[in-house]
C-alpha cells in the first residue's frame, strides 16, 4: 500500500485550497472532461455551468452561466458553453454540474477550468 500524502492547505493561502475531489488530481484533459459530460448525459441529468472567483470557491454561491441546460444531450454544445464561460471569465473557476431531477440533488459537480489562485 502506498503512503498517505498530507495536502498542506490553509484558509490564508488560496493557492493551497482544495475544494472538490478532482482538485487533488492533475487538470483533466479535454477527453477526460468530454467523458464526464457523456456520463452526465447518459444518466439523464441536466447539465449546468457555474463559475466563481478562486477566493470565493468555498462559498455556497457560484454564479450560474445562463440557465441549466434542461434536456440537453449534445455533448459538443455543453462543452462549447463551458468554453464560452471560461473565455468570458478567464480568471474564474468553471464548474460542470449534473442535476439529478429524481434525487433532487447534484449527481455530479467538478471544476473543469481552474482560475489563477493566489
Amino acid at each position: 500500500m502506498s503512503a498517505i500524502q498530507d495536502y498542506q492547505s490553509s484558509l490564508g493561502d488560496t493557492a493551497s485550497r482544495k475544494f472538490e475531489t478532482f482538485s487533488y488530481l492533475p487538470d483533466m484533459s479535454a477527453e477526460e472532461i468530454r467523458r464526464q459530460v457523456e456520463y452526465i448525459v447518459s444518466r439523464g441529468w441536466n447539465p449546468a455551468i457555474e463559475h466563481t472567483e478562486p477566493e470565493n470557491a468555498f462559498g455556497h454561491y457560484w454564479y450560474m452561466w445562463k440557465l441549466p441546460m434542461f434536456g440537453e444531450t449534445d455533448v459538443d454544445h455543453i462543452l462549447s458553453e463551458a468554453e464560452a464561460c471560461h473565455k468570458a471569465h478567464p480568471g474564474n473557476h468553471v464548474r460542470l454540474v449534473g442535476y439529478d431531477n429524481f434525487a433532487q440533488s447534484q449527481g455530479a459537480a467538478m471544476v473543469i477550468y481552474r482560475g489563477k489562485m493566489g
